[in-house]
C-alpha cells in the first residue's frame, strides 16, 4: 500500500506531501494519542494515526522513522506541525474518520500493525 492509497481509503485530505512521498510503500501502522506508548511498544511502523495535533506527533514519527501521520476526527494541526513535517519529509493527512474506523479501514485493505511486547 502507498500513502496515496491511504488518502483514497480514508477519504483523507493531504496537508503536506509531494509525489515522491505519496508513492512510498507502507506495510505497518499504529493508532495512538499517547506518544509514549508509540515510543515504548511500537516497531516497524510507517504510518501513525493520531488525534494529537501538536509537534510531539511529528517528533515521535521522526524518531520512529515513520513516513506518514494521519490526523483523525477531522482535527486541524497547528501551523508549526505542518512546517516541522515539511522539514522532516513526513506526509501529513487529515481524515474525518475516528481512529477506530480509520484503523479498521486500513486493516481491511491489508495494512497491519507491528508491535513489540
Amino acid at each position: 500500500m502507498t500513502v496515496r492509497d491511504i488518502i483514497d481509503y480514508l477519504d483523507a485530505e493531504l496537508l503536506f506531501g509531494d509525489d515522491e512521498l505519496l508513492d512510498q510503500e507502507v506495510q505497518h501502522a499504529c493508532g495512538s494519542d499517547m506518544m509514549s506508548d508509540v515510543l515504548a511498544f511500537v516497531k516497524d511502523q510507517a504510518v501513525l494515526l493520531t488525534g494529537l495535533i501538536n509537534t510531539q506527533a511529528v517528533r515521535t514519527a521522526e524518531m520512529m522513522d515513520m513516513k506518514c501521520i494521519v490526523l483523525v476526527r477531522g482535527k486541524d494541526p497547528l501551523e508549526n506541525v505542518i512546517e516541522l513535517a515539511r522539514e522532516r519529509d513526513i506526509c501529513v493527512l487529515k481524515t474525518e474518520h475516528t481512529m477506530f474506523c480509520a484503523c479498521g479501514i486500513l486493516y481491511k485493505h491489508g495494512l497491519r500493525g507491528g508491535h513489540s511486547v
